[in-house]
């Protein structure tokens, strides 16, 4: 069965983008629930799979779109975790070549982020994916992963309003300007830019 991942910083280290009780509510309630529910599906079936990468695709190909879109949200709200750090940072180095390829400069790359996830319709997410050193952004909708994209995911915004809503209100922009200036591990999109491949924790026996 899988766990649900611990946050990799204090409940209150992304404030004012995203406050103690934002954090507390969407990772205790929000993304546990994807994971039990993911869980107790495995459970009925007794399904054992090796990996949520391998489950998000087997659930994607067999059609189950129950599984898919726990098991999917489960694996995004992680990725989303790690995306995140305490105090603010910039791109460097080979990332920062690529952002500037792509978008002309950096502050084209987040007037282009943001824009795509404000015009985003819906719940969903926006990311920042590479292919062969190219950098481009994608959106996905509800539960969908960018295990299913073209491309290696760098980079992730959740954009269903209970990321948001008890500290932006309804204002999706000023979130994700906040969030790109201000909560994003670009230590992490580095890493992920020059070949790492993060994962989800592996499933264990013990649990629930």
């Amino acid at each position: 069965m899988f766990v649900l991942p611990e946050l990799p910083y204090g409940y209150d280290a992304l404030a004012p983008v995203l406050s103690e009780t934002t954090m507390r509510t969407h990772h205790d309630k929000h993304h546990a629930k994807y994971v039990s529910t993911t869980n107790e599906l495995l459970d009925k079936t007794g399904a054992k799979p090796g990996s949520m990468e391998e489950l998000v695709r087997a659930a994607k190909a067999a059609g189950d779109s129950k599984l898919y879109n726990n098991a999917g949200q489960a694996w995004n709200h992680a990725f989303f975790w790690s995306c995140m750090a305490a105090g603010q940072t910039r791109p460097s180095g080979p990332l920062t070549d690529a952002l500037m390829d792509a978008f002309g400069d950096l502050a084209s790359a987040k007037a282009r982020f943001v824009a795509d996830g404000v015009a985003h319709f819906g719940s969903g997410w926006v990311w920042l994916i590479a292919k062969d050193g190219k950098a481009r952004i994608a959106t996905t909708h509800d539960g969908m992963t960018a295990l299913e994209l073209d491309g290696a995911p760098l980079l992730v915004c959740d954009l269903w309003e209970h990321a948001y809503y008890l500290d932006h209100k309804n204002d999706r922009e000023g979130f994700l300007k906040a969030w790109w200036d201000r909560a994003i591990n670009w230590d992490f999109v580095s890493r992920q830019f020059a070949g790492e491949r993060w994962a989800y924790p592996a499933p264990t026996s013990t649990a629930a």
